[in-house]
């Protein structure tokens, strides 16, 4: 599993590329744990969502875990819920 750091930013996205990557390598499943997130900044949203569309296309499961309020609320007003795969319980 996956931890994503307490602030998500443009200089943490490329180490967390790096080991999504690896997973995708290694491991039958995505998980990426949410829940120490305080901010969350565009280039990790934009990673998240790359790597969901990747694990999706080669059948791959990517599943987000333990979401923090602060990255459910990020996600969610950036409209990137349903590309992410976050269930937010918001019925739409």
């Amino acid at each position: 599993m996956l931890r994503l750091p307490p602030h998500g930013t443009t200089v943490t996205a490329n180490d967390l590329r790096a080991r999504i990557v690896e997973a995708a390598d290694i491991e039958d499943a995505i998980e990426i744990d949410a829940s120490q997130v305080e901010s969350v900044g565009q280039a990790v949203l934009q990673l998240l969502v790359a790597a969901r569309a990747d694990a999706e296309a080669s059948g791959q499961p990517f599943t987000i875990l333990n979401p923090s309020h602060a990255f459910v609320d990020r996600v969610t007003r950036c409209q990137l819920a349903g590309a992410i795969g976050l269930e937010t319980g918001d019925a739409q």
